[in-house]
């Protein structure tokens, strides 16, 4: 009897440690995939903090939206107003829809101010670098 209940508390923990390890595995895998996806070094370290601080990536975002073409701030800010009208509670929408298309909208916006702050600082490095008034030739 000893010995029955020793082998199924061995198969046991193997079979535990298996699926731990292949859990453990997968967490790794779907890590480096993460840093992967947000392009490493000091890029990926900034777009990591943004979706940390809006709780989803860009890519959540833009499919939330429907959108693909960021540039096109008429076409997000149409689909964001339309899609938070029509989840309004008031109107016998969801607000936890509403709340994730204002969070899509907020992490779009984040994103933007972001190319815009590191375009102005590129803008201003190229200038330094050729100095005032000096023209390229």
């Amino acid at each position: 009897m000893a010995k029955y209940l020793a082998q199924i508390i061995v198969l046991g923990t193997q079979a535990i440690g298996r699926a731990f390890a292949k859990a453990l595995k997968q967490e790794i895998a779907a890590s480096q995939e993460a840093a992967r996806r947000a392009g490493g070094g000091r890029q990926g370290e900034k777009r990591a903090e943004a979706n940390a601080r809006s709780g989803m990536t860009l890519e959540e975002a833009k499919q939330i939206l429907n959108v693909d073409d960021l540039k096109n701030l008429e076409d997000v800010n149409k689909k964001y107003q339309h899609l938070f009208d029509v989840n309004d509670k008031a109107k016998g929408g969801s607000f936890y829809l509403q709340s994730k298309v204002f969070r899509a909208k907020e992490r779009i916006d984040d994103e933007l101010k972001e190319a815009l702050k590191s375009a102005k600082t590129s803008t201003s490095a190229t200038e330094d670098a050729t100095g005032p008034g000096d023209k390229q030739r």
